[in-house]
């Protein structure tokens, strides 16, 4: 029996070491007690910023976290600009303005790639890739987000919708250009498989050497808490580094932290630093300026066509809605959403719940939008990681998408994202935005500069996303998409004739037996 097979001696040890088992317990818990006060724990701090990146070589894979501004580790990339190392590959999400971030070490040329999601505003970092000095390697955000989240998982690959039908899944992204604008360095062709019909792209995780990041709050164990969207990408770069390196604003011993406050734990972190100050510099000051006198001035021709896309697409909106605005004119929509009608707006950088700009005085460098600039928050707002935001993207948790391009074809190609050898911007959040199966309205002045037709036949910039738009609303008229046929005229603005319109539009449409007035928020 089972009984039967153990020592009658192993009973009698149990009787007699009774006492000993409990003093034991006992001693465990005093241990324990004293651990609780700190006082046994090996301090993750360092004495310097110096001292923190003092073992980053040449050569190094660095893995930065921050948007635009707002989370950047400005301290450690001081640091690192002082120790001068070269040759470093840097994945981050964007890189800083000319002269403050990132910028810093892309200025002083110790940067030799930049793996990121968007170009942007640093003008540095265009020219310097469009005349082959840097290798840049561009990456959907959502997609930049994912891979790192994979890295620090132990996945090494993952199937993703985004960039489908494009360049990021059938190659020839220029990665390097040579000095005479050719291209030295183009990204490869990646494999894509069909999941219930639906296509994929294999996207690999990415790891690194170093992570630099920024929180709000730590203890001395390395649990980390961030302040605002300063969340963004950090967290991601973190897990996914052999060694990350945390720079914190303040430092607390363990146990004053709250367990279930704390958004990084102390796993993933290694060394740790209080910034002496930071300037958190705010790239795009945006305030609400409502109760100021109106200047009186009339509106010019360009305002009042601007006005009219912006009051029109404030329509699209529906009670209850999650939705995403782009930059620019979709995300002024949010100022004529209609009585009645509450929406809730997502931004990529990690906010649901995004306010109005805030009033003069009251902006706060680590909360802002996916277009860097100052926001609120609203009632039952929330906050969370890069990956996070995207993984609600790109599972379809947001019914709306709202954003600008450069050219739309007949049956709903959207292109947003580069001019080659001209222009680039980045593919920012737009791809995966596009691909996540929500519907997705472009809002965009009808012509470009010279009368250049915008809405082609076919679109001839490289695409965001095939056959994802569903309406088209410009400063002339709205057009609905019969995805795969074409375009069908169904509203036209007050003064403006079909034939107009025609004149204005590089493919041929229908137009709707119903075609009615524009309509206005």
């Amino acid at each position: 029996t089972a009984t039967s097979s153990v020592s009658p001696t192993f009973f009698l040890f149990l009787h007699h070491s009774h006492r000993s088992v409990h003093a034991m317990l006992s001693r465990f818990s005093n241990s324990l007690l004293r651990l609780s006060h700190g006082r046994s724990y090996s301090s993750k701090v360092v004495a310097s910023f110096d001292e923190a990146v003092g073992d980053i070589k040449d050569g190094s894979t660095l893995l930065v976290g921050g948007f635009g501004l707002c989370g950047i580790p400005e301290n450690l990339i001081s640091a690192l600009n002082r120790k001068g190392s070269k040759q470093l590959t840097v994945v981050s999400n964007n890189c800083g303005v000319d002269d403050f971030g990132l910028g810093i070490l892309l200025k002083s040329r110790q940067i030799k790639r930049m793996v990121s999601s968007y170009v942007g505003e640093n003008a540095e970092f265009e020219r310097q890739y469009l005349t082959g000095e840097l290798e840049v390697e561009l990456n959907p955000q959502g997609t930049l987000a994912e891979r790192l989240r994979a890295g620090g998982a132990g996945i090494p690959a993952f199937f993703t919708p985004t960039g489908f039908g494009t360049m990021f899944a059938d190659g020839g992204i220029v990665i390097k250009y040579t000095k005479d604008g050719g291209s030295e360095i183009l990204s490869n062709k990646k494999e894509t498989r069909y999941f219930n019909g639906k296509p994929f792209v294999m996207e690999e995780a990415i790891t690194g050497d170093f992570a630099l990041v920024k929180a709000w709050k730590a203890d001395t164990l390395g649990n980390l808490v961030f302040k605002g969207t300063a969340r963004n990408f950090n967290p991601n770069c973190a897990s996914a580094a052999k060694v990350c390196i945390a720079e914190v604003e303040e430092i607390v011993q363990p146990g004053e932290l709250p367990p279930d406050q704390i958004h990084l734990p102390g796993i993933y972190v290694h060394r740790l630093i209080k910034g002496p100050s930071y300037e958190k510099r705010i790239e795009r000051l945006t305030l609400n300026r409502s109760g100021e006198p109106e200047t009186g001035k009339p509106k010019t021709d360009a305002e009042i066509r601007r006005e009219r896309i912006v009051r029109r697409a404030a329509l699209e909106f529906q009670d209850g809605m999650y939705c995403n605005l782009g930059i620019g004119i979709p995300t002024l929509a949010s100022n004529y959403i209609p009585k009645g009608i509450v929406i809730h707006l997502q931004s990529e950088n990690g906010l649901l719940g995004m306010g109005p700009y805030p009033l003069p005085g009251q902006q706060d460098p680590d909360l802002i939008n996916a277009g860097k600039e100052t926001v609120t928050y609203l009632p039952g707002s929330a906050l969370f990681s890069s990956a996070d935001s995207f993984a609600m993207i790109r599972g379809g948790h947001v019914d709306l998408t709202i954003l600008g391009a450069l050219q739309v074809s007949k049956t709903g190609d959207l292109a947003n994202w580069v001019i080659p050898k001209k222009m680039v911007k980045g593919p920012g959040g737009a791809i995966d935005l596009t691909s996540s199966g929500s519907r997705v309205v472009v809002t965009i002045e009808h012509v470009a500069k010279g009368n250049q037709h915008k809405i082609l036949e076919a679109c001839t910039l490289p695409l965001t996303r095939p056959q994802c738009v569903d309406r088209i609303i410009t400063d002339l008229c709205v057009f609905d998409v019969k995805k795969g046929e074409g375009l069908v005229l169904v509203e036209i603005a007050d003064g403006v004739t079909v034939d107009e319109v025609k004149a204005g539009t590089g493919c041929a449409f229908e137009v709707s037996p119903n075609l009615r007035p524009m309509q206005q928020a």
